[in-house]
C-alpha cells in the first residue's frame, strides 16, 4: 500500500495543477482503491478553488491595466525593487506553504484514519445455520465454513496473518513471504481457548461455542497448537493425518483420548491418528466440506447439535432416555423429514416435526 505522504503528495500536485499524466494515473488508481479518500479530495478541491479565486487579480480594461503597469514600473525604478515580482514570489511562497501545510495535515489525518480503519474495519464471513460457504482470503488462502460458523480477520499486511474462528472451518493455506524479511508469514487461527499456527497447510478446526471440546485435524503440512494462558509454553505439533481433541477449558475433565494410544504423556493421548489410506473426501472429520454429515457413536444430544446446524432447526428432547440413544451413519441430500425417518429406522424413537421444530421422545 502507498504511504500517506505519497498519497497526499499526489493530491497536492493535482490541486496545484502540477501533476503529470503519470501522477494523475497513479492518483486515479489510488482513489479507486481507497474510495473513502474521494470525499477528502473533493473537499480539498473546493477549498483550493475558493482560496485561489480570492487571490486572483480583478479583471480590468486595457487602459487601467496599462496605467497600473506604468505606475508599477516607475515605482520600481525609484525604489530599485520589483514589487510585482515580490507579489508573485509572495504568492508562490504562500501557496507553497499552504501546500506543505496541507500535505502535513493530510498525512496526519490519513495516518489517524488508517490506524483507526485497521483497528475497526474487520472482515467477517458468516455461514448461517442450514448452509455452508467458501471464501478466498486476501493472501489467496481458501476457507470453507460449516453451518453456524463465522470468521473475522483484518488485513494481512502485518507480519502475521490472523483469523478468529467461531464454529467449524477447513483451511487450505498458501505460502506467503514477508516482503522485508523474505521469511514465510505465519498463519494463525484463534479458535476458542487455543491458537493454531501454520506456515502453509490444509487442516480442519471445529470450535463451536456450544460444544465442550475443540478439534483440530491436519490433512497436510504442519501445525503448532498452543493453549491461551498456558504458562508451560509447550506447544503441541500435529503431523499429517493426525487429530487432537482438547477441552474448551483446561480444567475440564473427560478429555477425549485415543483408546489405542500407548503414549505415556497426557498430551500424546490427545493425538489421534486418522486413516491415511482413505481419500481426502472420505475423511470423517472433513466430510462436511463434501456435503456429507457423518456421525460415529454420537449420542442423540451430540447429534442434535449437528442436525440443528445442518438443517437450521431446533430439536427438543422430552425425556433424558432419548438423549442417550446412539447413532452411526451419514446424511447428504435428505430433507429434514427424510433424515429423521432414516434415523428412526436405525434406532427406535418417536418424533414430531412442526415447521422448524422437532420434538423427540423415547419409546420406552
Amino acid at each position: 500500500m502507498e504511504t500517506p505522504e505519497r498519497i497526499w503528495f499526489l493530491l497536492s500536485r493535482s490541486l496545484s495543477g502540477d501533476a503529470t499524466e503519470q501522477d494523475k494515473d497513479e492518483l486515479n488508481n489510488l482513489l479507486q482503491q481507497h474510495p473513502e479518500l474521494m470525499q477528502q479530495y473533493d473537499m480539498l478541491h473546493q477549498l483550493w478553488s475558493v482560496n485561489s479565486s480570492a487571490y486572483e487579480e480583478p479583471a480590468a480594461d486595457d487602459k487601467i491595466n496599462r496605467i497600473l503597469q506604468l505606475a508599477a514600473a516607475e515605482s520600481a525604478v525609484k525604489q530599485d525593487v520589483a514589487p510585482v515580482v515580490r507579489i508573485k514570489k509572495w504568492r508562490k511562497l504562500y501557496w507553497a506553504a499552504a501546500a506543505i501545510t496541507a500535505i502535513i495535515a493530510g498525512s496526519w489525518l490519513f495516518a489517524v484514519w488508517h490506524k483507526k480503519h485497521n483497528e475497526l474495519a474487520a472482515n467477517e464471513v458468516i455461514a448461517p445455520k442450514g448452509s455452508k460457504t467458501r471464501t478466498i482470503l486476501p493472501d489467496g488462502s481458501t476457507v470453507w465454513l460449516n453451518a453456524g460458523s463465522r470468521i473475522v480477520y483484518a488485513n494481512f499486511s502485518g507480519p502475521v496473518r490472523e483469523i478468529t474462528l467461531e464454529g467449524e472451518a477447513y483451511f487450505d493455506v498458501v505460502h506467503v513471504e514477508n516482503a522485508t524479511t523474505h521469511q514465510r508469514k505465519p498463519f494463525v487461527v484463534h479458535a476458542g481457548s487455543i491458537d493454531i499456527k501454520v506456515l502453509g497447510t490444509a487442516f480442519n478446526v471445529k470450535s463451536y461455542p456450544d460444544e465442550k471440546t475443540i478439534e483440530t485435524t491436519l490433512i497436510r503440512g504442519l501445525v503448532q497448537i498452543t493453549r491461551k494462558g498456558d504458562k508451560s509454553g509447550k506447544p503441541v505439533y500435529l503431523h499429517p493425518n493426525e487429530k487432537i481433541v482438547l477441552p474448551v477449558n483446561s480444567s475440564d475433565a473427560g478429555i477425549a483420548k485415543n483408546p489405542a494410544s500407548t503414549a505415556s504423556s497426557q498430551t500424546a493421548q490427545h493425538i489421534i491418528r486418522i486413516d491415511s489410506t482413505v481419500k481426502d473426501n472420505e475423511h470423517l472429520e472433513t466430510a462436511w466440506v463434501y456435503n456429507r454429515l457423518e456421525f460415529r457413536g454420537d449420542n442423540f444430544e451430540q447429534l442434535a447439535l449437528k442436525l440443528e446446524r445442518w438443517y437450521n432447526i431446533r430439536i427438543y428432547f422430552e425425556d433424558d432416555a432419548a438423549r442417550q440413544l446412539v447413532f452411526n451413519g451419514s446424511l447428504q441430500t435428505e430433507t429434514v423429514e427424510q433424515a429423521f425417518m432414516a434415523l428412526k429406522e436405525a434406532v427406535h424413537f418417536d418424533v414430531s416435526i412442526s415447521n422448524n421444530e422437532v420434538f423427540i421422545k423415547s419409546t420406552k
